[in-house]
């Protein structure tokens, strides 16, 4: 069965208070019946105290004593009786009260000099009373006492008066403890209904979607960590459309690209074997089929490295390498393509800087870094940098190229991102996977890299590595 939350709410916050009350008006109505009961009893204890001290000290005359009071007590509906030790009735007129009796155990506490009280005793005289028997004692010795006896009609006629108006408290108190439960419990339902219709919102597809907050209870604090939810959700949102789009814009740049260098090949091929291409261009053929197919090969490579890098199954191989011997090595191999742009490569780095880290690797990030330059470079130069900083070792590589906008630096580690969409015929990195790459290859020697950049001035990447 499908409760509301609202009337689960209300119910029990109705329920609490009714309990609460209920115990609340049993314990007062206890505490004030106790508390009558208590007075009652003092006072007829005073006034029996009070009869024995005048019949002491008017032994003569007692019956004048016991006239006197009886005059006033029976006036205020308080019955007594002076017996003697055999339990005959002193009273010089007619006793109005109940006859004396008393149990064994009554009359043995009383013969031994202890008073006897009880609040109420239904089961012998014809209606509750309250009941006070005082032993009488000369010189230690019991002689007779006083029983005295007052109906507890009244103190009970005034408890039910009291439990009268508790009750009209009690009614009025739920009253007013229902509207604000009532008031207090749809507030609680309506921030919760919020949430909910939010959250459904979210399922359907919109982050967008805010709701009140605040820091004054769970709830604030739960819709303050929706708020956040949602936030991230949309970021992740946005983020997973710029990768689809990239992804998307890869995916064509890479048809694109295997298109040009496989109708090249094909057409190649069957120009060869249909023997059209004169015997002077075989040669050049042949060359230019064993560039696109290297271009082939790299592209495959780049991708396979990527998602090597990402699954953690590279596994490095770390030595210590003289760092100007890399550099060197890389000025080398690249020195070719760079004249091709109209660039030159220069190496400056400490004699004795040394690098822990994989030599294929480092080599791979090296070139990566070194091509970019060239390939954003026209008649510039490229300056491969190396040094020591304490336990570091730092190593620059800087040109003088066309540089990148503010806006863009952080977005060259994309997969999928290229600064230049306009250069796809380049063949260096043309994919956009190289400094991703590269990123991945640092971190995984627990080093880090950045880049500064200034548009139309160049650009310089720096990278460190912990030397052990």
């Amino acid at each position: 069965m499908k409760v509301k939350y609202i009337y689960q709410q209300f119910i029990s916050h109705i329920s609490i208070i009714i309990v609460a009350f209920l115990v609340l008006s049993l314990i007062f109505t206890q505490y004030v019946e106790n508390l009558v009961y208590e007075n009652k009893t003092e006072e007829l204890i005073s006034y029996g105290d009070n009869i024995l001290r005048d019949l002491d000290r008017g032994s003569e005359r007692p019956d004048q004593v016991i006239n006197q009071y009886a005059r006033v007590l029976f006036g205020r509906d308080i019955q007594f009786s002076v017996f003697d030790e055999n339990i005959q009735l002193l009273n010089p007129i007619r006793w109005r009260g109940p006859a004396i009796e008393f149990t064994e155990k009554e009359w043995r506490k009383l013969t031994n000099g202890e008073p006897i009280v009880m609040k109420y005793d239904l089961e012998r005289y014809d209606r509750a009373v309250t009941l006070v028997a005082l032993p009488y004692l000369e010189q230690g010795r019991f002689i007779g006492g006083i029983l005295l006896t007052s109906p507890i009609g009244g103190a009970r006629e005034m408890i039910a008066e009291i439990n009268k108006y508790l009750f009209y408290t009690v009614l009025i108190a739920l009253a007013v403890s229902f509207l604000l439960s009532w008031l207090l419990s749809r507030i609680h339902v309506n921030r919760i209904k919020k949430l909910q219709e939010a959250t459904s919102m979210v399922s359907a597809g919109d982050y967008t979607v805010k709701v009140p907050s605040s820091d004054f209870d769970e709830i604030g604090e739960l819709a303050n960590d929706f708020n956040s939810m949602v936030g991230r959700l949309n970021e992740s949102k946005s983020e997973i459309e710029r990768l689809e789009h990239r992804r998307r814009q890869f995916m064509s740049d890479v048809s694109h690209e295997l298109r040009t260098p496989l109708t090249t090949i094909s057409g190649m091929i069957e120009g060869l074997k249909n023997d059209m291409i004169p015997e002077a261009e075989k040669e050049r053929g042949i060359q230019l089929v064993s560039q696109e197919t290297k271009r082939l090969i790299r592209l495959v490579n780049e991708n396979l490295d990527y998602d090597k890098i990402r699954s953690n199954q590279v596994q490095l191989f770390k030595e210590d390498i003289e760092l100007i011997e890399v550099l060197e090595v890389i000025q080398e191999q690249l020195e070719m393509q760079a004249e091709e742009r109209g660039n030159t490569i220069e190496v400056d780095a400490e004699p004795s800087a040394v690098v822990h880290a994989d030599y294929d690797r480092l080599v791979q990030i090296l070139i990566n870094i070194t091509k970019n330059s060239i390939q954003f470079t026209e008649n510039g130069t490229i300056r491969l940098r190396g040094r020591m900083d304490g336990n570091m070792t730092v190593i620059e590589i800087e040109d003088t190229g066309i540089g990148i906008e503010p806006s863009e630096i952080e977005k060259i580690w994309d997969r999928f991102y290229k600064a230049d969409l306009s250069r796809t015929s380049n063949p260096f990195g043309e994919f956009g996977l190289g400094l991703s790459i590269v990123k991945q290859l640092v971190q995984m020697h627990d080093g880090k890299i950045q880049v500064e950049s200034e548009q139309g001035r160049g650009t310089k990447f720096v990278i460190e590595l912990p030397f052990r």
